[in-house]
């Protein structure tokens, strides 16, 4: 019987006396607080951010799709901060525990609200849209990404200094460390300052057709910190570094609002004055005539010069199109109404050719 009295005190004692200061009646109302709001959690993400989200499909502005998107994680993390904190303050611990517990209950409420300060900043990005006259989109996105970066620190920052870990001395580390890598990652912040400044200066943006002379051209399907991914026309991708960009010419293709016809053509010397002046309108009344032309940017139709085996004729106009497969197409015409032309005015095109005279002595 005294040994089932002994069990009995022991007993006693350990649920009076508990875990860190905390009877276990405590304790075990404390789990069922924190249930109850892991519960409240699920009806969060099940019905409540469900519902905001049905609401914001409704409306045509992305904004408020962005920001319920954005703001699910720290809504279903809320829950547990609330019900730890109501949990911990409902049991009784001793002094240096209830240290500890204070010390949770601050960081989960740090990681919140830096977590609430990162979510936010990716609905911004479709008001920073508004200035795209000034800001491009892929520069946009680097500011986006570069502040999520900052706040994932400063928020890593806060709760190791919450737990007596000081940043100055790890700043410091990593300034010596940085110091140690910029001196060998020169080539890493060259591309990267290029980066920046092709995105500043708009010099091109993704889906542009580009060509840097010698080096590459095609489509631009990303523009990163270091290198920009390029997209061939056999569908091969070339990923280059942004370098290239700053310190060579780049031509934005994309951009051009009239494209060029620049040709000479070769006529052979015995053709005529008559023959010469005839070709030379009936080509240039086409291209004034044709709707596929803008005579108004200037054009030229002239009998250029001698050379070694032909009369040259220039020619050079400005299509209406900005479209590639159409320009092909109005150039295909223009070449085969001027050999209509020729042939119809009875000349010939001249090739390449030498005539050797032979001194008979």
């Amino acid at each position: 019987m005294e040994i089932f009295n002994n069990f009995k005190d022991l007993f006693l004692s350990v649920w009076n006396k508990g875990i860190l200061g905390a009877d276990i009646f405590q304790i075990l109302i404390g789990i069922g607080i924190f249930l109850i709001f892991l519960i409240f959690r699920g009806i969060i993400s099940r019905v409540v951010i469900k519902k905001l989200a049905n609401i914001a499909k409704r409306t045509s502005n992305k904004l408020d799709d962005a920001f319920v998107h954005a703001m699910e994680g720290p809504a279903r993390f809320l829950p547990i901060v609330l019900g730890f904190f109501i949990a911990s303050y409902y049991m009784s611990f001793s002094e240096e525990s209830r240290a500890v517990v204070d010390t949770i209950n601050r960081t989960l409420i740090t990681i919140f609200i830096f977590w609430v300060i990162h979510q936010v900043i990716e609905p911004i990005s479709y008001i920073l849209s508004g200035l795209d006259k000034v800001l491009t989109r892929e520069l946009i996105g680097w500011i986006i990404k570069s502040l999520k970066i900052l706040i994932f620190i400063l928020g890593l920052a806060a709760v190791l200094e919450l737990w007596g870990i000081k940043i100055g001395p790890i700043i410091a580390g990593l300034g010596l460390f940085g110091v140690a890598v910029a001196l060998g990652a020169q080539d890493l912040f060259k591309n990267l300052i290029s980066g920046i400044l092709v995105l500043v200066e708009k010099r091109f943006k993704i889906g542009d057709w580009i060509l840097v002379e010698d080096i590459i051209e095609g489509i631009v399907e990303k523009i990163g910190f270091r290198s920009t991914v390029i997209r061939k026309f056999d569908k091969s991708i070339a990923i280059i570094p942004n370098f290239q960009f700053a310190e060579n010419a780049v031509i934005n293709i994309s951009q051009t609002t009239n494209w060029i016809i620049s040709w000479t053509i070769n006529l052979q010397y015995d053709s005529t004055v008559e023959q010469l002046k005839s070709i030379r309108n009936e080509i240039e009344d086409y291209i004034k005539k044709n709707e596929d032309y803008k005579p108004g940017l200037g054009y030229a139709v002239r009998i250029d010069k001698f050379a070694e085996s032909s009369i040259d004729l220039y020619i050079r106009c400005f299509t209406k199109t900005d479209d590639w497969d159409e320009w092909l197409a109005v150039k295909e015409r223009l070449a085969i109404q001027i050999k209509q032309i020729v042939e119809k005015n009875n000349a010939s095109f001249a090739f390449p050719s030498q005539s050797i005279y032979v001194e008979k002595k």
